[in-house]
């Protein structure tokens, strides 16, 4: 999924064209890298830069074998249970570890709440989700994974996009051995993407640059320009628990919705109302939540199970990765944090 974080409107469209993978043998490796090479001199890369982060390069087989085993077209077999998901993912490590960095960063944590709008447990619970807090982040050469994938030729115009941009991240004053990643191309303890790097990393401790790799203010302040930026709306929570009454069908408010990206994500949800309009049907929160707050009911593992009011800024976590199981997971360990 972590694929599909901060592009997914341009990835959906290429997936949609690519049920067989394109032979990226066009063209030799050395002569397409020679064509990167020429293009980000072009868009006013440093000289210096591109010939340190394209010395050496060649393809890497297992780079293009995880691109192609991920998904394209979603399967109409069913969804995983959610319970099992959250059990893995909010588990005492992580809350533990969130609930410690909470503290560490308290004094940083304030300011980019003042800032942003973004509860700093929302910041937290998503570093700790993408890196583990920092300690898993990835050691794929970021230079050769995103050559390889441009070369190879399956989504080449997005590929070649962020491989241009890293060149622009390194042109910055990082080396190549800082700009290590996934094997898909986002790096650092919030997993940006190159372009998204570029667009929205910000320097969060006033030092003049934006280590989202190693620095704890820079990392949460870049988390809440994006959360900002995707318009998440300051004083709601992301959802709270809802109690339905007995033999209330959910399925009768469907959604009739269609969302151009991550449909399957989105059908899952109701329709939208008010807490008061799902109050006066019976549904009522477990946590204190405006009456006028639009939300959107969603039971995930089925009748008689448990039920949440998901609002909108629910949907900014989902802008993150397009998954109900991550957004889920990032909104209840966040709770856990701030418990």
């Amino acid at each position: 999924m972590r694929l599909l974080t901060h592009l997914k409107p341009l990835l959906a469209a290429a997936l949609a064209v690519v049920a067989v993978p394109v032979a990226a043998q066009d063209q030799p490796f050395a002569d397409y890298v020679e064509h990167l090479k020429s293009r980000a001199l072009a868009e006013g890369v440093s000289p210096s830069t591109v010939a340190r982060m394209t010395i050496g390069l060649e393809p890497n087989d297992r780079v293009i074998r995880l691109d192609r085993a991920q998904p394209g077209r979603p399967t109409r077999t069913g969804y995983p249970p959610l319970a099992p998901y959250i059990a893995r993912h909010v588990d005492s490590a992580r809350i533990n570890g969130g609930r410690r960095e909470y503290q560490n960063a308290r004094s940083i944590i304030r300011a980019v709440e003042a800032e942003y709008g973004v509860p700093g447990e929302i910041l937290v619970a998503i570093w700790g989700h993408e890196t583990a807090y920092g300690r898993v982040k990835g050691s794929f050469d970021l230079s050769q994974a995103l050559a390889t994938l441009a070369w190879e030729g399956r989504r080449r115009e997005l590929f070649e996009g962020e491989f241009i941009a890293l060149m622009k991240v390194a042109d910055r004053g990082y080396s190549r051995s800082q700009l290590k990643g996934s094997w898909a191309g986002a790096f650092g303890n919030p997993q940006f993407l190159p372009s998204v790097y570029l667009r929205l990393a910000t320097d969060g401790d006033g030092d003049g640059r934006a280590d989202i790799m190693n620095n704890r203010a820079d990392t949460l302040a870049s988390i809440a320009a994006y959360f900002r930026d995707s318009g998440w709306r300051k004083g709601q929570p992301w959802g709270v628990r809802a109690s339905l009454p007995q033999g209330f069908d959910v399925a009768q408010y469907k959604t009739k919705l269609r969302a151009p990206v991550c449909s399957r994500v989105h059908e899952r949800h109701s329709q939208y109302k008010t807490v008061a309009e799902w109050r006066e049907l019976g549904v009522r929160a477990q946590r204190v939540i405006a009456d006028d707050t639009l939300v959107s009911l969603f039971q995930p593992d089925g009748p008689g199970t448990r039920s949440w009011m998901l609002t909108t800024n629910y949907r900014v976590i989902l802008e993150y990765n397009c998954s109900n199981y991550y957004a889920m997971s990032v909104g209840l360990l966040a709770d856990e944090v701030a418990r």
